[in-house]
């Protein structure tokens, strides 16, 4: 069984550890001792033991504070899987009926008369604007 030293609130404890789980021993030591540091920043040396339940106590607030948080965001990915739920369920909407106007035959045969009359009005002004031009010019 691998004995592993750790620093916390600036002492050194050996603490022994399951083969492979150093890594884990050091990473929890040293949020231990980011509190130790705190208190001892704080307020100043403190007896071991002191300072190692208070740390921990630090910690322990932290970590509920986190688990409510977990627990705060599993219960609204239960509301939204069970909303998403609902919405697969619900049977698809009605297809709307949308009416298009349709321009009768007659009114499109009205309009393009009236449209080749405009054309034809509009080509005898300009060949009568010519021929005043030239009329004018010579």
């Amino acid at each position: 069984m691998p004995e592993v030293t750790i620093t916390i609130g600036g002492r050194s404890f050996d603490v022994a550890c399951q083969p492979g789980e150093e890594h884990f021993l050091h990473a929890a030591a040293g949020m231990l001792d980011g509190e130790a540091r705190v208190l001892s920043d704080q307020i100043g040396r403190l007896p071991e033991s002191r300072m190692l339940l208070m740390a921990g106590l630090m910690l322990a607030d932290k970590t509920a504070g986190l688990e409510d948080k977990v627990r705060e965001l599993e219960d609204k990915i239960t509301d939204l899987g069970a909303e998403a739920e609902g919405l697969r369920n619900k049977p698809a909407p009605e297809p709307e009926r949308i009416e298009v106007p349709v321009v009768p035959g007659a009114v499109v045969d009205t309009l393009a008369e009236l449209a080749a009359r405009a054309e034809a009005v509009a080509e005898q002004v300009e060949a009568k604007g010519r021929s005043d031009a030239a009329g004018q010019s010579g």
